[in-house]
């Protein structure tokens, strides 16, 4: 019988104070049962079940279409995959936008349904509200502010933010309406500081620089599995991608040759 200890969940609350023990929290985006229990066994503290599943599982050039039933199985799939991160669940486009109410209703669906620990939404000052209802109804918000990218024809495209001002007071917002962290996407690393400076609550960067309490990639641009669009602040930690590519092509040249299957992988 084994003694070593199951690991310890990682909760809202000590997500949130992390920022006050100064611990830099890693965050990735996943979407499916296997990246998540990778990623979870490699010690990520929160997994986000973004809606940039329409890019990189769909193939869409934007997150727009996904729906939120598409957000409840990617979901699904995350939560069994984990055992100790902490996971989040974007609200898709439409979802939220036309009244507190309907993302309460929303939300909650995540949560009861899904099995998220919390979920998360775009925008600052005008979402104030929606983040009120929805935390007013038990249901634990991470905001994102910066660059939106359910806004990206409003923005012309994904480009970085640089009013300054407008990004302090949405990050204010997101914190006073009772969000236990906020994105912060695509600004200029000073604007990213001072932000982070700003608040309480613990920033989790993506292009933002990195004096944000935390940083998020997707799995797709961190492995080197997504070719289509490659971002600025995307790392490549691995070139999965192309070894991918390799191994298919020796499967299938084995089986066009007969080298594959073998006496080692067959019944008797």
């Amino acid at each position: 019988m084994s003694s070593v200890a199951p690991p310890r969940a990682m909760t809202v609350p000590e997500f949130r104070a992390a920022k006050g023990r100064g611990a830099r929290l890693a965050v990735v985006t996943a979407y499916d049962y296997t990246s998540a229990r990778l990623c979870d066994e490699a010690g990520v503290d929160c997994i986000l079940v973004g809606d940039s599943l329409g890019m990189v599982v769909q193939g869409h050039p934007t997150s727009l279409p996904v729906t939120l039933d598409e957000m409840i199985y990617h979901t699904k799939c995350v939560v069994r995959g984990v055992r100790r991160a902490l996971v989040v669940a974007d609200l898709p486009f439409l979802t939220y936008q036309v009244s507190p109410r309907q993302a309460v209703r929303n939300a909650g669906r995540l949560l009861k349904e899904a099995g998220a620990h919390a979920i998360k939404l775009e925008g600052g000052v005008r979402m104030r509200a929606t983040v009120q209802a929805c935390v007013a109804a038990g249901i634990p918000v991470m905001g994102h502010i910066g660059l939106t990218p359910q806004a990206v024809h409003q923005l012309g495209g994904f480009k970085v933010q640089r009013d300054a001002p407008a990004l302090l007071a949405d990050a204010a917002a997101v914190e006073e309406a009772g969000a236990f962290s906020v994105v912060v996407e695509s600004v200029p690393a000073d604007v990213g500081t001072r932000i982070t400076a700003s608040v309480g609550i613990p920033t989790i960067g993506i292009g933002a620089g990195a004096g944000c309490d935390g940083q998020v990639l997707v799995y797709h641009d961190l492995l080197g599995l997504y070719p289509d669009f490659k971002p600025k602040f995307a790392k490549r930690y691995a070139d999965l991608g192309t070894a991918v590519k390799q191994a298919v092509e020796a499967y299938c040249t084995e089986v066009r040759t007969g080298a594959f299957p073998t006496a080692e992988h067959s019944f008797r």
